[in-house]
């Protein structure tokens, strides 16, 4: 379990900072579900399934209005994930 954890984070700290940061912060996807929790836990219960996919709808409005932060360097990183990953991340130089 141990070799197992290390190689993992062996392999994190093989690439550039910019993209560890990228990496990181991925628990973006981690913050909204808590978002959408903290919304849907103060309900006790819902009518239908359709209730709460409304709620859930509307909250990932309000939620996503507050991301309009763009990722920094992304320029960089984007190079730098393309020599990483080649073919799997086509940039576009127009």
């Amino acid at each position: 379990m141990v070799e197992a954890s290390r190689e993992k984070l062996s392999t994190y700290f093989q690439y550039a900072e910019p993209i560890r940061r990228l990496i990181y912060t991925t628990n973006t996807i981690e913050g909204f579900h808590r978002q959408v929790r903290k919304v849907t836990k103060t309900k006790g219960a819902f009518p239908s399934d359709m209730a709460l996919l409304k709620l859930i709808y509307l909250s990932h409005q309000n939620i996503s209005k507050k991301w309009v932060m763009p990722l920094a360097n992304w320029s960089q990183t984007a190079q730098q994930l393309a020599i990483w990953f080649g073919e799997r991340m086509q940039l576009d130089l127009k």
